[in-house]
C-alpha cells in the first residue's frame, strides 16, 4: 500500500464471529492497516456476517446499501464481506451489491489481505470461498478486543445435524486443535495480563474425537483434561467455556469443573425444547430426563453454579402439550437465565421445509409465557444472593448503570452481571480489568446491585493495560491441521493434558 489505510470490522452473530473478527483485525494490522477511530470514515469496511438469525441477509444488504454513497464518493474505499452469510451466498453477494470488492468465507479468513490487494490491482471484485478449512484461525495473528478477557478456540465446525441449524454446512465438520497449541495461546494471553479466558467450540465437550493432527490420539476425556490443565496456568483466574451439548456431557467434565479452582461455577447448557417429541424432530440426541439428570449432577458437585440455557419456541409441529413440557423443564431446572428464541426458518435447514409451521401469533403468546416464567425464576434466584459477598471482574462496555448513582459494572465468577458503587477503601480509581469484592444489596431479573461500597479492590495488570488503551496482540499459535508449526516452537504443554 502506498499510504496507511484505515479499517473497520463490523461483526454480527456468535462468539465465534467475534473471535474471528479479532483475527481479521490482527491480519489487517500486520498488513499495515490501522483501526479507524470511532466516527471516522474507514478506507476499508469488513462485514463479518451471520446466517443464523432471521433476515440476516436483509440486514447485510441494507448496510451495504448505506455504504454505497461513500464508495461512489471515494473509489479507493474497499468493502469486504466474510463470515457465514458470505459462505452461504457466495457469488450472490456481488450480484446483489456489485460495489463490494471482496467476498471470503469461514474457511479462508487468512486470505483477506491478499484478496484486497488483488481486487485493488485488478479493479474487480474477488470472490474466494473454500469448502474446507485450510488452517485454524489460531494460525493467524489476533488483535484482541479486551485487556482482561480473551476467547480461545479449541475446535471449529460441528458433527451434529440439528434440523434447525445451518452451522455445520457453513463451518464444516468438527476439527479439534492440539491441546498444546490451545494452552500456548492461553499462556500468551495471560502473559499480557489477561485474567479470564473462554474456551470456544460449537460443541466443546466433544473435543478430542476429531483431532486434525494425525499424531494426536483420539481421546474422549480430552476436554476434562484441558480444563484441569488450564488450572495449572499461573495468573489465569477465570476459565469459562461455551457451548457444550447435553448428549455428550460427561461426569469427568463435571468433576474437572468442581475440582479446578479457576474454572468458573457457570454452565451454559442448551435445552432447545422440553418436549421429547420435539427434541426428536430437532435431531437433538438426548431427552428431557437426561438433560435434568445432568443439571442435578452439576448442582450436586457445585451447589451454587449458575446454569443458563437456550430455548426455541414454536418449532414446527410444536403443540401446546409440547410447550408445556418446556415450561415443566424450566420450572425443574431453575435456570439462572435463558436465551429464548422464536423459531424462524433458516434457509438450507431441514426444519425450514417441515410442515405444521406454528402460526406467528401462537409462537408470540407462548414466547411471552416462557419469558414471564423465566424472569420470575431468575428474580427469585437473584434475590437469594442479597447479602452475600461477591468477587467482580470489572467490565468495560457494560458501562455505568446510570449517571445519578455512578454505578460501574462487573461480572461475578458465576457470570452474573452486577452493578456496583465504586466507593470504599479502593486503592485509586477502579478500572475495567481490576477485581473488586462487594456485597449484593438488591436484585432485578437481569442483574444484581451492590450499593454497600467496595470491601476490597485489587489493581491488576489488565487494569493497567485498559488505562493505557492497550489490548493483547497474540502471534500465530500452531496450525492444528497436522502441518508444521509457524514461527517459534510452541511451549511444552502443561502437565496433565497430553500433547
Amino acid at each position: 500500500m502506498d499510504q496507511t489505510r484505515s479499517y473497520q470490522v463490523r461483526t454480527y452473530g456468535c462468539q465465534m464471529n467475534v473471535h474471528d473478527s479479532e483475527r481479521l483485525a490482527g491480519l489487517l494490522e500486520d498488513a499495515g492497516y490501522v483501526q479507524a477511530a470511532d466516527g471516522q470514515d474507514a478506507d476499508l469496511v469488513v462485514f463479518n456476517t451471520c446466517a443464523v438469525r432471521e433476515n440476516a441477509d436483509n440486514k447485510l444488504y441494507g448496510n451495504l446499501g448505506h455504504l454505497r454513497p461513500a464508495k461512489d464518493a471515494n473509489p479507493n474505499m474497499q468493502i469486504a464481506v466474510g463470515g457465514c452469510l458470505a459462505q452461504k451466498d457466495r457469488d450472490t453477494v456481488v450480484k446483489k451489491a456489485p460495489w463490494v470488492d471482496v467476498v471470503f468465507g469461514t474457511h479462508n479468513i487468512g486470505s483477506l489481505p491478499v484478496l484486497l490487494e488483488r481486487a485493488r490491482h485488478n479493479q474487480q471484485a474477488e470472490v474466494e470461498i473454500l469448502d474446507a478449512l485450510e488452517v485454524f484461525p489460531s494460525a493467524l495473528p489476533a488483535k484482541r478486543d479486551s485487556a482482561y478477557s480473551g476467547w480461545v478456540s479449541i475446535s471449529v465446525g460441528c458433527n451434529n445435524t440439528c434440523t434447525f441449524c445451518i452451522v455445520p454446512s457453513l463451518r464444516g465438520k468438527e476439527v479439534d486443535r492440539r491441546p498444546g497449541d490451545i494452552l500456548a495461546e492461553v499462556q500468551a494471553l495471560v502473559d499480557q495480563g489477561v485474567l479470564e479466558v473462554t474456551l470456544l467450540g460449537q460443541n466443546v465437550n466433544s473435543y478430542g474425537v476429531s483431532f486434525a493432527d494425525p499424531g494426536q490420539e483420539r481421546d474422549r476425556g480430552a476436554f476434562a483434561k484441558l480444563l484441569r490443565a488450564c488450572g495449572e496456568i499461573d495468573g489465569l483466574e477465570r476459565v469459562r467455556f461455551t457451548s457444550p451439548h447435553p448428549a455428550e456431557f460427561t461426569d469427568d467434565v463435571i468433576e474437572a469443573m468442581a475440582q479446578t479452582p479457576n474454572v468458573c461455577p457457570q454452565l451454559h447448557m442448551p435445552l432447545q425444547s422440553g418436549s421429547d417429541r420435539v427434541l426428536k424432530a430437532m435431531r437433538r440426541s438426548y431427552r428431557s430426563a437426561k438433560f435434568l439428570g445432568i443439571i442435578e449432577k452439576v448442582r450436586a458437585a457445585m451447589p451454587h453454579a449458575a446454569i443458563t440455557t437456550d430455548i426455541i419456541v414454536g418449532f414446527p409441529g410444536e403443540t401446546e402439550e409440547d410447550f408445556q413440557g418446556t415450561l415443566d423443564v424450566v420450572r425443574q431446572a431453575r435456570f439462572t437465565s435463558a436465551f429464548t428464541f422464536q423459531y424462524s426458518k433458516r434457509p438450507g435447514t431441514p426444519a425450514a421445509d417441515m410442515g405444521e409451521q406454528v402460526p406467528k401469533e401462537v409462537v408470540q403468546e407462548r414466547y411471552d409465557r416462557l419469558i414471564a416464567l423465566q424472569e420470575q425464576i431468575t428474580l427469585e434466584g437473584n434475590r437469594e444472593l442479597v447479602g452475600t459477598e461477591v468477587e467482580l471482574l470489572v467490565a468495560a462496555g457494560e458501562g455505568r448503570k446510570d449517571a445519578a448513582t455512578a454505578r460501574m459494572s462487573g461480572r461475578a465468577r458465576d457470570g452474573r452481571l452486577v452493578h456496583f458503587r465504586p466507593e470504599g477503601p479502593a486503592d485509586g480509581d477502579i478500572r475495567p480489568g481490576d477485581v473488586v469484592t462487594t456485597v449484593i444489596t438488591d436484585a432485578a431479573p437481569h442483574h444484581l446491585i451492590a450499593d454497600s461500597g467496595i470491601l476490597r479492590h485489587r489493581r491488576t495488570p489488565a487494569g493497567d493495560s485498559f488505562e493505557r488503551g492497550i489490548t493483547p496482540k497474540t502471534a500465530p499459535v500452531g496450525v492444528g491441521l497436522g502441518l508444521p508449526g509457524i514461527g517459534a516452537p510452541a511451549p511444552e504443554p502443561v502437565t496433565g493434558c497430553g500433547k
